[in-house]
């Protein structure tokens, strides 16, 4: 080897350092190109060689592309929600590279795992109506709680669900919600007044946070329940977070707002097997939930149950709450219609609160609603699994992905909503088109308290429009994403008693 790099000629010689330049050069194009595509290639090729085996070869993935190694493309979902301001901007990508014509699938990798976007009405309605083909799967499960109504499928799921419609959702319940907290809504508005300037943000977190305590487990306004809003808050900015657990993440965080939440519950749920009364509330019915044979709830179910039922109970009506109030704000001709209705009820009442039969006279009231909903979009997805492989559209969801339906964009597409980002209650004149509203999730697992929150918000609603006025002070303030939508402000209003 020595004798012929020896008997080389001295350009021989010469062209050694320049070969070793272009290769220098060339590696940080090629890293890359890598570091690009190395995630997509990898698992298209694992696809490919599963369809080999299988004998499927025209068996094809959704178009798309995975992001990089490891994070996939969970920095870009991020940037659509908190720098760019425009979370559905992540699905309009994806359309506007490979066009809308894919059956509304895209492939993607989120959360840690390869996934499938699902973006249509119709994909949408097969993912959540079929449920022998896909299994709920969230990016966490110890943030929703292993063994809670959020997480579990089948016989177990059908059971716990069954309790809190029964709790929460039929008519006779919600006529004794009804009942229970109109008081403490009257009473929060006046203290709205009172104050004349408040975050609605704030405000209407903190009295829904105050019903659902009550209802579900009979806690009233305490230095306690003020430390578990905090919890929470810090619970739910865990659950969009990419599953990290390292010290200083939003994960690390919720994971701890999580046990020390079940801490408590856990203590109040010890307390009453003591002997204390709970009284008629949601855990006391879980605390009697049997499965098939006879077998009551374990500790650990409760606990994670109430814990994920209460932060929904609470942060998705909040939420929109604040949103009514913003959007009546800046639509006066809807907040004139919705007075109209709501102050001839309220005379009809003479003086006396309103019950679940007066709702069905409160057409313009459930039209706001629905609208303040639509464009809250208090559940941008929902997260599911592919049990087996699915052909649809063309393409294949290979067993095993995660696959995340996309629900707030169909709530700002044109082509179902004429001027989409407009508050609009009119529109409610007509039924949305089918598949096209779905602010609820769909099929078995749609959310079992869904008109437990419509009743709360119309139950606001009228006291807010017949006993107040308001006004935004800051009606340009930008409008943020992350942990859930709201004005920058948190909606800063200016309130007093008609």
């Amino acid at each position: 080897m020595e004798s012929m790099v020896a008997g080389a000629g001295p350009d021989q010689q010469a062209a050694w350092p320049w070969g070793w330049w272009l290769a220098i050069a060339l590696l940080p194009p090629l890293l890359a190109l890598a570091i690009c595509h190395g995630n997509d290639a990898f698992h298209r090729a694992a696809f490919a060689l599963k369809r080999w085996l299988h004998g499927r070869p025209r068996a094809r993935l959704p178009p798309g592309h995975m992001g990089l190694p490891f994070v996939g493309e969970n920095p870009a979902l991020k940037r659509y929600f908190r720098r760019a301001r425009r979370p559905d901007g992540f699905v309009h990508d994806k359309m506007r590279r490979y066009g809308d014509a894919t059956a509304g699938l895209y492939r993607t990798h989120l959360f840690g795992s390869p996934a499938v976007l699902v973006c249509s009405p119709a994909a949408n309605k097969l993912v959540l109506q079929s449920p022998d083909s896909f299994g709920v799967c969230w990016p966490a499960p110890d943030l929703v709680g292993v063994s809670s109504i959020l997480n579990v499928d089948g016989a177990r799921h059908a059971r716990l669900r069954a309790c809190v419609v029964e709790a929460v959702n039929r008519p006779s319940s919600l006529r004794s919600i009804a009942r229970a907290i109109q008081p403490r809504v009257a009473a929060a508005l006046r203290t709205w007044a009172h104050k004349s300037t408040v975050t609605a943000a704030v405000e209407a977190k903190k009295v829904t946070f105050e019903i659902i305590c009550k209802m579900f487990v009979s806690m009233e306004p305490s230095p306690l329940t003020e430390e578990m809003d905090a919890w929470f808050a810090g619970l739910l900015g865990g659950l969009r977070a990419f599953p990290l657990d390292l010290p200083g993440t939003a994960f690390r965080r919720a994971l701890t707002c999580r046990r020390k939440l079940s801490a408590v519950f856990r203590d109040e749920l010890r307390r009453r097997k003591e002997g204390a009364d709970g009284g008629e509330d949601l855990m006391s019915a879980l605390m009697r939930t049997e499965d098939e044979r006879g077998r009551l709830l374990s500790d650990e179910e409760v606990v994670d149950n109430i814990v994920s039922l209460v932060l929904a109970g609470y942060q998705s009506t909040a939420s929109a709450l604040m949103w009514a109030v913003y959007h009546l704000a800046k639509t006066p001709h809807a907040l004139a219609k919705l007075r109209e209705e709501n102050a001839a009820i309220s005379r009809d009442k003479n003086g006396e609160f309103i019950t679940p039969d007066d709702i069905p006279k409160m057409k313009y009231t459930a039209k706001v609603v629905e609208e303040t909903l639509r464009v809250a979009n208090v559940a941008a997805m929902v997260h599911r699994v592919a049990l087996k492989d699915v052909e649809y559209g063309g393409y294949t969801i290979p067993q095993g992905w995660r696959v995340v339906v996309w629900l707030r964009s169909l709530h700002t597409d044109p082509n179902y909503y004429d001027d989409p980002l407009k508050f609009n209650p009119d529109r409610w004149e007509k039924p949305a088109k089918p598949g096209t509203y779905q602010v609820f999730g769909g099929g078995h697992r749609m959310c079992a308290g869904n008109m437990l929150a419509r009743l709360q918000l119309i139950i606001m609603l009228h006291h807010l429009s017949v006993g107040y006025k308001w006004e935004l002070l800051n009606p340009d303030a930008e409008i943020v994403y992350i942990p859930h939508s709201y004005p920058s402000d948190g909606a800063l209003i200016a309130i007093s008693e008609l």
